[in-house]
């Protein structure tokens, strides 16, 4: 009795943390893939990994402009104080004219020699590939996570069916025992028995129904925020389980997202080195005005003209800022080696262990639908024993107690096998 208390706690306790995200009332029964359809199409860590990666293309796009010329268009009128010795000319050098007009139509073009435009847009791929690779993820783990809390309200559901049998044959057996106790043929002692067996049951049975409204409103919040409306669910409990047949490959886990995450990582910080490098080459920019740029008054458009220019700038001294900057990234590029190394070896680690997993569950499952079938013989021959008074209330009471664990103990195992195939699928790459 006390393993039944433990599964049912399991499944409580599991439902509780399972409470995290936005569903209607529905005609037909969900089916799994209904559910998943349903939580990616509710906000979600998914549709906020995909406003990322709108973030980041665009981001690309802006990196891109880099190796565009920019065009602009400038209207300006100076005013230059006059010398003092002279009030008909200019005090500032760099001034043609007390009064001034200036319309220019001015191209600027980088030429990247430098290597910072290209840098920029590196990092900005990379960016691009880190975002995707984060909606992967995000998209991975809700499904997974539906999924477990999917098998969990079936799981809770069938616990109440399996308590809520027990219930009903302590109490059909309580009053029996009463009768036969006021008939003499009874002791008291099992009389004691059969009540408490009835208590202890519906006791679990309060719990499971507890555990099965918490699962269900776990799986509601992935979509909906009206959690307490019953979810119709298509049973997979009890239909037959296939045998695991994954192969065993031992270098599949290296397809997860995650390597292609700390790949676009290392790029990202690689960029950002190559960005610092070029604060410390020369770079050139070209240049071409054309318009008026003439005092007032006398102002015509027939002196319009252009002009070309060029311009090249070289960093001598900086305090070593540029230096740092790149050992800086280097040092961020080596800690994401760092880590893809931990990682590689812990996800090596998961995928062996779904697969232990996986395959022992398949034969806890075998296991518990013959300790099932042994256990409903068991409390069959008790009974008729108890009834032919060739028994105790005591055999048929432990029995009773058997058979609800057993058949608990077979859902259990058949809810924690589908989980574990998820998970299996997650840890290889799938």
């Amino acid at each position: 009795m006390r393993t039944i208390q433990i599964s049912v706690c399991l499944v409580v306790t599991g439902a509780c943390l399972g409470l995290s995200l936005p569903v209607a009332a529905q005609n037909a029964p969900l089916s799994l893939n209904d559910c998943i359809h349903l939580a990616l199409e509710a906000p979600s860590p998914v549709t906020v990994a995909e406003l990322d990666v709108d973030i980041a293309q665009r981001g690309r796009v802006v990196a891109r402009s880099g190796f565009l010329p920019h065009a602009s268009f400038g209207i300006d009128h100076f005013y230059n104080s006059p010398r003092a010795s002279d009030p008909t000319a200019v005090s500032f050098v760099p001034s043609n004219a007390i009064r001034e007009f200036a319309a220019l139509l001015t191209v600027v073009q980088d030429i990247d020699t430098s290597g910072r435009v290209r840098a920029e847009y590196q990092r900005a791929r990379a960016n691009q590939d880190i975002a995707g690779a984060n909606l992967a993820i995000a998209e991975r783990e809700l499904k997974r996570s539906v999924a477990a809390a999917y098998y969990r309200v079936l799981l809770a559901r069938k616990l109440v069916e399996v308590f809520q049998e027990r219930v009903d044959e302590a109490d059909g057996f309580e009053q029996r025992t009463r009768v036969r106790s006021d008939a003499g043929e009874a002791a008291r002692a099992d009389v004691v028995k059969a009540t408490s067996q009835a208590a202890s049951f519906r006791q679990v049975l309060s719990a499971a129904r507890t555990g099965a409204e918490l699962a269900n409103q776990a799986l509601a919040s992935f979509w909906t925020d009206d959690v307490s409306q019953p979810l119709r669910l298509v049973d997979l409990i009890d239909r037959p389980v296939s045998e695991p047949s994954h192969d065993p490959s031992p270098a599949s886990y290296l397809t997860r997202q995650e390597f292609r995450l700390f790949d676009a990582e290392q790029r990202s910080f690689d960029a950002d080195a190559r960005h610092a490098r070029s604060a410390m080459r020369p770079q050139v920019q070209l240049a071409v005005q054309w318009g008026v740029d003439q005092e007032v008054p006398g102002l015509s458009f027939d002196d319009r003209g252009y002009a070309a220019l060029a311009s090249l700038r070289l960093t001598l001294f900086d305090w070593s800022r540029a230096s740092n900057q790149v050992r800086q990234a280097d040092a961020r590029t080596a800690r994401v080696g760092q880590i893809r190394e931990i990682a590689s070896r812990e996800f090596a680690r998961e995928y062996q262990s779904a697969l232990v997993r996986v395959r022992g569950l398949y034969e806890q499952i075998s296991l518990a639908r013959i300790q099932g079938t042994a256990s409903e013989e068991d409390l069959r021959l008790s009974r008729v024993r108890y009834e032919g008074g060739e028994g105790l209330a005591l055999e048929v009471v432990t029995a009773a107690a058997q058979l609800a664990e057993a058949r608990a103990s077979y859902y259990t195992a058949i809810a924690d096998y589908l989980t574990a195939r998820r998970d299996l699928e997650v840890a290889s790459g799938q």
